[in-house]
């Protein structure tokens, strides 16, 4: 009977699917040999332990009330799970399990079930981000749906995409998600990052402990806390590498082979589209609402935003108010110095008028040298006034436009709500005759 039992061993050790009996409270009393394939650990390493311990953290709760169900006679048929394997990555398994009440135990067979699962998380994976990438307005909204469906294909807790403009030469990282260091600040693509390796180079890098990381890090410094595994794969746009999608792992939880690399890879072809796409959706946007020589807001943007404002305080009673400026002598300095030169002048006038406003504020450019700024949020009137002294004070001192200095003087008109008007065009006109009273006055 012995050798019979020893026999039916050996054949259950023949199979590729695990064989797996477990008492009440779930420790192995025996496994097949195919544990070692499926989970790196041989029978002995495993016979003996909580099988509750090879179980993802996120599945080791779900798994227990099933095995609960289980041992109360419950045959469970198609259950999956996932499970840690010795060398870190994550493995998805199917279980068919029942109960002996004689011998009292559980008697399961685990097959893996991981190439199936990645390849319908790829199909997934590829539509989710083909549709992202029509749905994002922006790359802000863009990139953590990006996060999101490479999460669902590899460990993803700490990842960034970092971006490189060829014409300023500047590597950027526009999101970046880590638990312990903040964004890197821009820098030049030969600062000698990680991920400006993978952008010159246009080759995935992947290091873990068992890599050669010496070889890399004498042309690449790591910036921030190390990790122990990281995974940088390149985006290409045609023959050009223009950033890179990593992700990075600072415990033994979370461990990146050859598999996730190839992954990584294969999605990355589709996430540089999605970022061109939405990159290209972006401008064509910010052309129709801003003005092309001095990048502010356009006329439209302008009278947008304004509807906007008068709405929320006709809600929640407030101030806003408008300051509409033309430049003297403008013209005299266009026919003197040429279109250039005052283009050039208009240019650096924006420059100061941004200075001069919050972050919720707008200034636009609504034709030849004539600007209109919005103050969303003032107290009093007076708040206004103190913005248009600080306007004519920046804007009196010299422009250095090669070798000229050249002198110009603001004209300002302030409208302020509801005192100046309670519509758009009551308050643009009241701030448009205030503004020539203004030039009248300094004439």
């Amino acid at each position: 009977m012995k050798k019979n039992y020893n026999n039916l061993i050996d054949f259950m050790d023949l199979l590729l699917d695990a064989i797996c009996v477990v008492n009440p409270e779930g420790r192995l009393l025996f496994i097949s040999a195919a544990s070692e394939q499926m989970f790196g650990y041989t029978p002995e390493e495993l016979v003996g332990k909580p099988i509750f311990d090879l179980v993802h953290p996120d599945d080791r709760d779900r798994s227990i009330a099933v095995s609960k169900r289980v041992n109360a006679g419950e045959e469970i048929v198609g259950f999956e799970n996932r499970y840690l394997h010795k060398d870190g990555r994550t493995i998805h398994v199917r279980w068919t399990a029942r109960w002996s009440e004689e011998q009292q135990i559980r008697v399961a067979v685990a097959h893996d079930i991981s190439e199936r699962i990645r390849a319908e998380s790829l199909q997934r994976a590829l539509y989710a981000i083909s549709e992202t990438s029509h749905q994002a307005d922006d790359l802000d909204s863009l990139f953590p749906l990006i996060h999101r469906i490479i999460g669902e294909l590899l460990p993803a807790k700490n990842f960034f995409v970092a971006l490189y403009d060829r014409h300023k030469d500047e590597l950027s990282f526009p999101y970046y998600v880590d638990e312990f260091d903040t964004s890197p600040s821009p820098r030049p693509l030969d600062s000698g990052t990680l991920s400006a390796e993978v952008i010159r180079t246009g080759q995935a890098l992947l290091l873990t402990p068992n890599s050669n990381k010496s070889m890399h890090l004498k042309h690449a410094q790591v910036v921030g806390t190390e990790s122990l595994d990281w995974l940088g794969v390149p985006l290409h746009s045609g023959k050009r590498t223009f950033g890179a999608l990593v992700v990075q792992s600072y415990g033994g939880n979370a461990r990146f082979t050859d598999q996730d690399q190839e992954l990584l890879q294969f999605v990355s072809d589709q996430v540089a589209s999605a970022i061109i796409r939405t990159q290209l959706h972006e401008r064509l946007i910010h052309a129709a609402g801003h003005d092309s020589l001095t990048g502010l807001a356009n006329r439209g943007l302008f009278q947008d935003r304004l509807q906007r404002v008068i709405a929320r305080v006709r809600r929640n009673p407030g101030r806003f108010a408008l300051l509409y400026l033309d430049l003297d002598k403008f013209k005299g300095i266009n026919d003197l110095y040429g279109h250039t030169v005052g283009d050039k002048l208009l240019v650096e006038v924006a420059k100061r008028l941004q200075g001069c406003i919050r972050e919720s504020d707008t200034v636009a450019r609504i034709g030849g040298d004539e600007f209109v700024l919005l103050l969303t949020n003032i107290v009093n009137p007076h708040d206004a006034k103190n913005v248009a002294a600080k306007i004519r004070q920046v804007l009196n001192k010299a422009f250095k436009l090669g070798d000229r200095n050249l002198l110009i003087a603001p004209s300002i008109g302030i409208a302020v709500y509801p005192e100046n008007g309670e519509s758009a065009e009551a308050l643009l006109h009241f701030a448009d005759d205030a503004m020539y009273q203004s030039k009248r006055t300094a004439g």
